[in-house]
């Protein structure tokens, strides 16, 4: 059963937390706690911090009552139940004008909590992958990150009380029950060690994620999506902390990941494929994305023809895709699937209402005035000027390979 704090959004277990003051051996380990007791005749029922175990353990089992862990960020407002919380909840933002475990100033604004940059040390390195065994991210925060969303803002995935991944950007929270703190790391790998107090963890039901079994893809997507977040920027900012920081900020504007992702899509999240075009290399399918949102119902399929190089074509699209997904005039991409009935993979990528260009001039062609001629012209000039200031080539540029959606004018 879990016991709400006195003053916070917060719930812990008495039980375990019992038997975790009791038998830890190690004062260098704490919890950053506030505490009351209930009893008054208890002299001890002031509030007061501790920074290790036997402090709590002096303090009567009975009556002892946690205010807050203040290694949880959260909900941070006081239980309005009756005056006592409320007196407790000015008396502990009033304290948080001095770091209690060191004692430097923090500062005179006492809104929110901070913590004291010089006790709570934030780090960062690297480890070796055990997916594509090279070395990724990872990021060491002494507090326990309780977010139910990546950074990415895609829902994450909980496999156990203290692990969770985003299925998007590949991100794994592995926390640490003993000290409260999480790592935080950016790629594949099979175990996290605490930064603390060194113990390892397993990551559970890691082959459950997504891995598509062509390793060249695999290689790809794990470090496309580590690059996505700034972590030397991160850790530049970090280092430059001058006295607190408040922890769901810090994370919040440094690890935001504002840019779209290639996602796998499940082929079953398809309805409705109908074959609208063919060329030389592959076959082009509408179809209505099931889960897509109200502005991609509609997408394009792009399947690469049968034959032993249709991986390789696949992944050499994807990755131009990704690397000019945000330039100018070109079709996007959302990510890709793969058809359990060919095993081969496709495109998913954005569809345009109104056709290729050809189609379109063939149609249109006496509505079409010198303005508009002269637009489309420079769509054509802008895209073309983006793909090769990125080094691309296109190589296969003609009417039918420029598309139309609500009259602008894009290329695949």
């Amino acid at each position: 059963m879990k016991t709400p704090t006195g003053t916070y959004e917060q719930r812990y277990c008495k039980t375990c937390l019992s038997s975790y003051l009791t038998n830890i051996t190690d004062n260098n380990i704490y919890l950053d706690v506030y505490l009351f007791t209930k009893d008054l005749e208890c002299n001890e029922h002031e509030i007061s911090r501790t920074k290790i175990p036997q402090n709590i353990q002096e303090c009567c089992r009975n009556c002892l009552t946690i205010l807050c862990f203040k290694q949880i960020p959260g909900n941070y407002y006081y239980r309005h139940y009756n005056y006592l919380p409320y007196v407790n909840y000015k008396n502990v933002i009033e304290s948080e004008k001095y770091c209690k475990l060191c004692g430097k100033l923090l500062s005179h604004y006492k809104e929110e909590f901070k913590l004291c940059s010089d006790c709570y040390l934030i780090s960062s390195g690297r480890i070796e992958s055990t997916l594509t065994k090279k070395l990724i991210s990872i990021i060491y925060l002494p507090w326990w990150e309780n977010r139910s969303y990546c950074y990415c803002n895609e829902k994450l995935v909980f496999t156990s009380n203290c692990q969770k991944y985003c299925e998007e950007c590949f991100v794994f929270f592995i926390g640490c029950r003993y000290c409260l703190t999480t790592n935080i790391i950016f790629g594949y790998t099979n175990q996290s060690q605490c930064k603390k107090c060194k113990k390892v963890s397993t990551i559970t039901k890691l082959n459950s994620i997504i891995i598509h079994g062509y390793s060249d893809l695999d290689d790809f997507l794990a470090s496309a999506r580590s690059y996505e977040y700034d972590i030397v920027k991160f850790a530049k900012y970090v280092k430059n902390i001058d006295k607190y920081f408040v922890p769901f900020i810090i994370c919040r504007k440094l690890l935001t990941n504002k840019s779209r992702m290639l996602k796998y899509i499940p082929y079953s999240q398809f309805t409705n494929v109908k074959k609208i075009a063919e060329g030389g290399y592959g076959i082009v399918y509408q179809a209505n994305w099931l889960n897509g949102n109200y502005w991609t119902k509609n997408v394009i399929l792009k399947r690469f023809k049968n034959s032993q190089y249709s991986n390789k074509c696949f992944l050499n699209e994807l990755k131009s895709n990704y690397h000019c997904y945000k330039l100018f005039g070109l079709i996007k991409p959302y990510g890709f699937t793969k058809d359990p009935k060919l095993d081969n993979y496709i495109l998913v990528m954005q569809y345009a209402s109104e056709g290729d260009l050809h189609k379109y001039l063939q149609k249109e062609f006496t509505e079409i005035d010198w303005k508009t001629k002269i637009i489309i012209l420079e769509y054509i000039s802008r895209g073309l000027f983006t793909i090769h200031d990125e080094n691309f080539i296109h190589r296969d540029l003609h009417s039918g390979n420029i598309l139309v959606d609500d009259r602008s004018y894009n290329m695949p």
